[in-house]
């Protein structure tokens, strides 16, 4: 694999990194100014940056084996480098001026997966830049650039869970975050319990898929319930005077944001895991935005012994499943499970376990 100074014959100013990030509960509920719970994951994404010779942009991915370059008035790229240009044009339009500059890309998160590679890559690069440039920019500003960065220039409206995960979140405890205050808590694990992470083998792209379509049809019921958003909401049977697809969509977001406030309480892995078996059916029936091999992988999990629950984690339509299992017994769990599910002819892989 190629490094920075092979592609581009001088060594960078400034590293940076920022990890992935997968969540446990509170799926769907952060464009709707709900309650989510993620956690890093130990796969990152690193940027080396240094200033160009030119009056170009050179970006290049390692993983990808890809350049793009482009100038200051030239139009967003496709791919990759979409979002490091947009991390860079929020920035100018936040009043910073930015040289023409040369960014590598290595990467650990996988592309597809639902583990917020997009948002590991705007944070890694915006600290990049925060640092090559000296720029005044705390962790949270950096989460809503980056966010920013993905609504503008990647063309999904995407709620602030993914880069809040990736700028704050650490891989030893969960971070409770309410997306409309920002206000947080870092919460440890259930007693006796860690995480594994499944990937499906099943691909998918946020953009092309039914994201937006969902984030449309909340908004719409929330508009029926006159509300500002579905956090206003509490009480899930006040869902039935509206019409299917809406009055599902609006269950779901209502009955997630209540699983989430429940961790605040402190409970046990036993209940926790059975809240995140909920999840996954109401991600199923409700938000339909599973598959039939998430629901393959899940059910596989749920029914491994040493699990105390699982579900589809990220936007869906593919990617990745998270379980809660018993401390200890992760890597057993994992591979227990996957050789189960490509058993059925997929083709999975163990992220963290």
């Amino acid at each position: 694999m190629m490094d920075y100074i092979q592609i581009f014959n001088a060594a960078p100013d400034v590293e940076a990194s920022a990890p992935g990030r997968v969540n446990l509960l509170g799926e769907h509920t952060d464009y709707n100014d709900g309650f989510v719970l993620p956690t890093a994951i130990p796969q990152h994404t690193t940027v080396a940056i240094g200033r160009s010779p030119n009056d170009r942009h050179h970006f290049y991915s390692a993983n990808l084996e890809e350049q793009v370059d482009i100038g200051p008035s030239e139009s967003t790229p496709t791919g990759f480098a979409r979002y490091v240009d947009g991390c860079i044009r929020v920035l100018e339009q936040s009043g910073h001026k930015i040289p023409p500059l040369n960014i590598f890309v290595n990467s650990s998160v996988p592309i597809g997966s639902g583990l917020s590679s997009s948002a590991a890559l705007e944070v890694a690069t915006l600290r990049g830049l925060r640092s090559l440039l000296n720029l005044n920019l705390d962790d949270v500003k950096i989460a809503q650039l980056g966010q920013q960065a993905e609504i503008q220039y990647a063309g999904v409206s995407c709620g602030i869970l993914d880069q809040m995960a990736s700028s704050l979140a650490d891989t030893e405890h969960m971070l409770f975050l309410d997306t409309r205050t920002l206000d947080r808590k870092i919460l440890p694990f259930p007693e006796g319990a860690e995480i594994v992470v499944i990937d499906s083998g099943v691909a998918r792209s946020l953009a092309s898929s039914g994201y937006n379509q969902r984030r449309a049809e909340c908004e719409e019921a929330a508009r029926q319930f006159g509300v500002k958003a579905l956090r206003d909401v509490s009480n899930p049977q006040v869902t039935d005077s509206l019409p299917d697809p809406i009055r599902k969509r609006a269950r779901h977001v209502i009955t997630e944001n209540n699983r989430v406030l429940k961790v605040l309480d402190g409970i046990s892995a036993e209940t926790f895991g059975e809240l995140m078996n909920a999840s996954h059916a109401s991600l199923r029936d409700d938000y339909e935005v599973s598959v039939p091999a998430l629901d393959q992988l899940v059910d596989i999990l749920q029914n491994t012994p040493g699990v105390f629950g699982a579900r589809l984690t990220g936007a869906g339509f593919g990617g990745a499943c998270v379980a809660l299992v018993r401390l200890g017994e992760g890597k057993t769990i994992a591979q227990k499970g996957l050789t189960q599910y490509n058993q059925l002819g997929h083709k999975g892989l163990i992220l963290v376990g």
